[in-house]
């Protein structure tokens, strides 16, 4: 479990972006549910089932804690399940289908398109690995990938004379999200220059290569966003995932249907692409105020 715990604490950093503070709690959250599962002599995480989680919330309510801190255990746990799936060390997730407690969701920070703009304005493509670094971020941006989908990218995944890219994502899912012609200008660029430097006689399927000539991990993205992030001066917390987050609300903005970025993020379920549209709302109600006479 020590293990186990310790790359879900990698994960919620590198994909989540979430905050030292809150990856502390999410372990102690779900360090109470082990306890909670020892107690009940239920060993493994593999042996866990629905009921389980459901007599642990319970007993956290029993204990009289906050709505809001029972939520973020669920929270915790939920994520920490999906983890366990994505990484194959469980078949089926147990919290699927689980309500949350009945709280204020809180909305994905998204960056603003001139944020986005000024950001992707400070790697320097006259150099290898800058090059690389810009196609990274276009595509990131472009088609909405996690960072798992990106770093595990084929260069057969991209299609530059049809404008798309193929997707492996959740569960094995593969979908087809069309690309932009700026993203296919820079990834392109970057293929005929700088990937031959990078990788020189090695060999590799991998559409991104690292300075050790493998595959980038998840952490190595997740550095370089962090450099340029700082290099750029935005005050906001820049991750990989936010780039996922601002392609869906840029889209939903100007006018794309849900059923269509739904299609384009790979979400099973509508109602997790529904939270752009509030997203899209708070935006709205920016504008107005900012843009009205009496907003």
């Amino acid at each position: 479990m020590d293990q186990i715990f310790k790359k879900f604490s990698h994960f919620l950093k590198v994909e989540k972006g979430l905050s030292q503070n809150t990856i502390i709690s999410y372990q102690g959250d779900l360090e109470r549910f082990v306890e909670y599962l020892d107690m009940h002599n239920i060993k493994g995480v593999t042996n866990v089932k629905r009921a389980d989680i459901i007599l642990h919330l319970t007993f956290l309510k029993k204990m009289k804690l906050a709505p809001s801190t029972i939520a973020r255990h669920f929270s915790a746990i939920k994520t920490f399940f999906k983890f366990l799936l994505m990484e194959r060390v469980l078949t089926k997730d147990p919290s699927s289908n689980l309500d949350s407690p009945k709280i204020w969701k809180k909305l994905p920070e998204v960056l603003s398109i001139t944020e986005v703009s000024k950001l992707l304005e400070v790697p320097d493509k006259n150099t290898k690995y800058g090059l690389r670094d810009l196609a990274i971020l276009e595509l990131l941006y472009g088609a909405g990938l996690r960072v798992s989908e990106l770093t595990n990218m084929k260069i057969s995944s991209f299609n530059s004379d049809i404008g798309y890219v193929r997707v492996i994502g959740k569960g094995n899912k593969e979908r087809i999200v069309p690309i932009g012609k700026v993203a296919i200008k820079v990834v392109n660029e970057y293929l005929k220059q700088s990937r031959p430097e990078i990788i020189q006689k090695t060999e590799s399927d991998y559409l991104f290569i690292s300075r050790l000539k493998k595959s980038l991990s998840r952490l190595s993205v997740w550095k370089i966003i962090k450099k340029y992030a700082l290099q750029s001066g935005l005050k906001k917390n820049i991750y990989p995932h936010i780039f996922r987050h601002s392609f869906a609300t840029h889209l939903i903005e100007n006018g794309a249907d849900l059923r269509s970025v739904q299609e384009m993020l790979g979400h099973a379920d509508i109602s997790t692409t529904q939270i752009y549209t509030n997203i899209s709302r708070d935006y709205l109600k920016t504008v107005h105020k900012k843009f009205h006479p009496r907003g």
